[in-house]
């Protein structure tokens, strides 16, 4: 992988773009609260952030009766409707990468499994919904990553050829909807992995550590 033959950059969302976890696991907690379960600690829930609100539940919860989960989860979604982005940030050395990309106007976006009532004020919380050239959530198309479908849209909407796009990721569908789009993958070393995750398995021609090895990428 080259810098040079690369013309876009998409971002997964959560744990790649943006430090989510906080708020995640706030409405965790106020719900497990609610319904009298004890509330988890931010460091150990934050590998399960990247993976949907039912996994977070599942992951503090994983005894408990499948109906008794739903409800935590559904808790969970209207409390975090309440608090989204009020305590997200972008990761490290990513807002310089982006001021880098407006600089040599290298288009980016966001594509993201998060649903658009979500990711569409976080992103604005985050001041970039201008800055975005598409934004993609997780309903945007009939499918969702590890499908093709909302990267394809992207690099539609980009106007980039698939070929020319690094997307970068923390989860293994993020980097097989890549490698599927014929788009270049990135794996986000410092996004939500687990113990379990094996990113050298995963279909992606680099791996960057932090924010600033990628930084460093776009710069040597």
């Amino acid at each position: 992988m080259h810098k040079q033959d690369i013309k876009g950059v998409l971002f997964d969302l959560d744990g790649t773009l943006a430090d989510t976890a906080p708020d995640l696991v706030q409405a965790l907690n106020l719900s497990l609260d609610e319904a009298g379960f004890n509330v988890q600690p931010l460091d150990l829930m934050r590998h399960a952030a990247s993976h949907g609100s039912l996994y977070l539940v599942k992951t503090a919860i994983p005894d408990a009766d499948e109906q008794v989960q739903i409800t935590i989860q559904q808790a969970l979604l209207q409390h975090y409707a309440r608090i989204n982005g009020d305590n997200s940030r972008l990761f490290d050395d990513l807002p310089e990468l982006l001021s880098l990309f407006d600089a040599q106007s290298i288009p980016y976006g966001v594509v993201t499994n998060k649903p658009a009532r979500f990711a569409r004020p976080l992103v604005e919380k985050l001041g970039l919904t201008h800055k975005l050239k598409t934004m993609i959530s997780g309903d945007s198309t009939r499918h969702s990553k590890p499908h093709t479908a909302p990267m394809l849209l992207a690099a539609q909407q980009i106007a980039i050829a698939p070929q020319s796009i690094l997307y970068l990721g923390d989860a293994e569908r993020d980097l097989v909807a890549a490698h599927n789009a014929s788009m270049l993958g990135g794996v986000a070393l410092w996004g939500y992995l687990s113990a379990t995750d094996k990113p050298d398995t995963w279909p992606a021609g680099r791996q960057f550590e932090h924010g600033a090895s990628l930084k460093q990428f776009f710069t040597d």
